[in-house]
């Protein structure tokens, strides 16, 4: 059995482990999770969706720590480091303390006659997973990598799941309709435990999917809602009230969405995870996640948001429009070859002045040449006050953009999250 020092040697050799990087199917993670005795003595929320995964992960787990519980909490992907994607008790856990769980994972693995071989978002997660069983937790929150029915996370049964959002993405492994892809979603309910979905308008398949397992599904409009002002929100649900909410510390057009379903699934569990109206509003006002219509202090403003779907890049539109004057936005765009380009940018075009498009250092990004070919198709015209030009790299882009905008402009860095790590390593390289 292969076993390495450093933390950076496993995530090399499991790069390339395995013959494809997506894999879907819960039979040969399964197997290592059997072999392992992976079971959770605390309550598990699983959350699931298009868009809003992290923001409502990052929210129920702001709030539960601010009530004084102790709580794991698995994203991904990563933006900096892989260690982001493992938290205990909101601290990001550092190699020393993940590096036996990847012992024992590739214990387990090798235990068959038959070694079985795992993805590296499998191998990963059940290292993660064995961590969490391990550490005495009173609660754990897990974010579904692609899907929900046949992701890794779900080899663990729910206490509650969350659907956020229902979108077309990742269309050659879920469907290429919104009907197909909520039966996927709803994979992650359980019978007779709370579901929980954030959307506002749910594919009639998820409902039936939803009756057909007997999950206890939560519909935001008739199980729970929000209604805000510009001063404060409030949540009602099916017997909470939350009022006079401040708005969460995470910004954005659709963060009080996601926050409603995170105070649903908090309800939903509430005999098990009490929670007071005081750790609601701190966690809220603690909440934090980077790339998520990030804005940076300071002048030109720069904006770092991860969309890189259409429905996200509405909301983004959205939220620039939300925030006031600026003479010429730059944007600095990367993105994967099998995303619905023409669909991102048909949301931002009109947003846009000067488009700054690279390349992305993963063989699935979509060449910058492509990227100007699809802005052109959506209409991007070049004239005195727009322009396009193309980088190799998301750090030669956003220096670019730097240095050609005023104080007073913008520049939005967006797309997939590659873009958005490779500006704030570039940014943190220059602070130091």
């Amino acid at each position: 059995m292969p076993t390495y020092s450093t933390l950076d040697a496993w995530l090399a050799h499991l790069e390339t482990a395995h013959p494809v990087g997506i894999d879907m199917g819960l039979t040969r993670i399964g197997r290592v999770k059997e072999a392992l005795g992976l079971q959770f003595p605390c309550p598990v929320f699983t959350i699931g969706g298009t868009n809003g995964k992290g923001s409502t992960c990052a929210i129920i787990e702001a709030i539960l720590l601010a009530a004084g519980y102790r709580v794991g909490c698995h994203t991904s992907p990563h933006l900096l480091t892989f260690n982001e994607r493992a938290r205990l008790n909101g601290e990001v856990v550092d190699d020393a303390t993940l590096l036996p769980h990847f012992e024992a994972v590739e214990a387990a693995r090798t235990s068959f006659d038959e070694p079985v071989s795992l993805t590296y978002f499998e191998f990963t997660t059940l290292a993660i997973m064995h961590m969490f069983a391990t550490a005495g937790l009173d609660a754990v929150i897990l974010e579904v990598g692609l899907g929900g029915r046949l992701d890794a996370v779900n080899i663990v049964d729910a206490d509650c799941a969350v659907v956020t959002s229902i979108d077309i993405d990742h269309a050659q492994y879920l469907g290429n309709t919104r009907e197909a892809i909520a039966i996927e979603k709803a994979g992650i309910f359980r019978e007779g435990k709370p579901a929980i979905c954030g959307d506002p308008m749910p594919p009639a398949t998820l409902l039936a999917e939803a009756e057909r397992i007997g999950a206890d599904l939560w519909l935001f409009g008739r199980d729970f809602n929000y209604q805000g002002d510009k001063q404060q929100w409030s949540y009602g649900g099916r017997q909470m009230r939350r009022p006079a909410l401040a708005y969460p510390a995470l910004r954005g057009a659709n963060q009080l969405l996601n926050a409603s379903a995170a105070l649903a699934a908090l309800e939903s569990m509430r005999d098990r995870l009490p929670v007071s109206a005081q750790d609601i509003r701190l966690g809220l006002a603690s909440v934090e996640l980077p790339g998520r219509f990030q804005v940076l202090p300071g002048r030109p403003a720069v904006v770092l948001d991860v969309a890189h779907n259409p429905h996200a890049a509405a909301a983004l539109g959205h939220n620039l429009d939300g925030m006031g004057f600026f003479p010429y936005t730059y944007a600095v765009f990367g993105a994967m070859a099998d995303k619905d380009i023409e669909g991102v940018l048909r949301h931002l075009v009109d947003k846009v002045d000067h488009w700054r498009l690279c390349a992305l250092p993963t063989e699935r990004a979509a060449s910058p040449a492509l990227l100007e070919e699809k802005l052109r198709a959506v209409g991007f015209v070049e004239d005195a006050d727009h322009s396009v030009e193309t980088f190799e790299s998301p750090e030669k882009a956003y220096a670019a953009a730097l240095e050609q905008c005023g104080e007073n402009d913008r520049i939005v860095v967006f797309g997939s999250f590659f873009t958005v790590a490779g500006v704030m390593s570039h940014r943190k390289l220059q602070r130091h």
